[in-house]
């Protein structure tokens, strides 16, 4: 895709821009179909309609309205908040977000940067939105926010462990850390997908990753750092029009990255279900983008119908269940390979 642009272009740096700011591209207009779409989805649930006059069909063009007038509200500060620290915050949080997409590959044509080591960085670069969420909490002080920034960091901590224990699942399988090639080592029918590799230990895996990816991006039944009933909003209390948009457009950029992570190590990525039928990099694009929206469904569908876990329970599901069973799958991976 580089050596493409770089011979249209006759300019390598502006290749790498342009491959750069794609996922900008794609993460926008994906972030307003999303919120749509869980819009209708909970009304869906509800037995109500949801969005339904603006812009004709179904309400299509609410969200975009509503996101234009986010993003023309007045930029409130708290006086006695730490200015540079308040702005940065959720730059930073959109930051780590948004540099994940740099190692995930949306077609055999098309990843931002060809990593040996892609699922390492995506794993080290998303600890970037921690930082970002303590220091909102802390520089807008409010004692919500660094209570809901307090949560947030130990639930995304807590939840990394057994996420990258998952992943390391896979990783032994296919001996590389490189989500192009583990999508190509899933070439073929969708029996050739690594979800149904070393059965069950794969597929407990799955579902272990599935459930620590819901508590890395703040869903229910793990959100707590954003609980209203009790924290207001969270570590965006203080926060409002165009930054406060920024956490907003981080959230879901995560979940799609989450999405997609889950995608690409454990459904083949951008193959297609059915061999060399309808496969190809414009396909590509397609089926990487349909199995990550619906992990995408499955998150809002959860949403609106799991109750909200409570601190303990948050800690005892991560450190008690998931990480011991991941633990398990691991071993029994190992010991798997080790007698074939």
């Amino acid at each position: 895709m580089d050596k493409f642009l770089t011979d249209i272009l006759g300019s390598e740096i502006f290749a790498y821009i342009i491959i750069a700011i794609l996922p900008l591209v794609f993460i926008v207009p994906y972030a307003l179909f999303a919120v749509w779409l869980e819009r209708k989805l909970s009304a869906f649930m509800q037995d109500r309609l949801g969005p339904m006059y603006t812009g004709g069909w179904h309400g299509w063009a609410q969200t975009v309205a509503d996101i234009l007038k986010l993003i023309q509200k007045e930029d409130i500060v708290p006086s006695a908040a730490n200015k540079i620290l308040h702005l940065i915050a959720p730059f930073l949080v959109f930051i780590g977000s948004y540099a994940a997409f740099a190692a995930i590959p949306f077609s055999s044509e098309y990843i931002g940067s060809h990593l040996n080591l892609g699922i390492f960085f995506i794993i080290a670069v998303s600890s970037l939105v921690v930082v970002g969420l303590l220091m909102a909490g802390w520089a807008s002080n409010n004692k919500w926010s660094l209570l809901g920034a307090m949560r947030a960091a130990a639930q995304i901590v807590s939840y990394e462990i057994p996420t990258a224990l998952a992943l390391l699942a896979v990783i032994m399988i296919a001996g590389t850390l490189n989500l192009q090639e583990i999508n190509h080592m899933q070439s073929g029918w969708f029996w050739n997908w690594f979800i149904f590799a070393k059965f069950p230990f794969v597929f407990i895996a799955f579902l272990i990753y599935f459930v620590a990816s819901l508590a890395e991006v703040n869903r229910t039944p793990f959100d707590i750092p954003e609980a209203e009933s009790e924290l207001v909003a969270g570590y965006h209390t203080e926060y409002t029009g165009m930054k406060f948009a920024m956490f907003f457009l981080a959230e879901y950029a995560n979940m799609f990255a989450v999405s997609a992570i889950a995608a690409a190590v454990f459904l083949g990525g951008w193959n297609s279900p059915f061999g060399d039928f309808m496969s190809g990099p414009i396909w590509g694009v397609f089926w990487f983008v349909t199995k990550g929206m619906f992990f995408i469904v499955v998150q809002m569908w959860l949403r609106w119908t799991l109750p909200r876990t409570r601190v303990d329970q948050l800690m005892y599901i991560s450190w008690k269940v998931l990480t011991p069973w991941a633990f398990v799958c691991i071993f029994g991976i190992g010991l798997w390979i080790m007698l074939q």
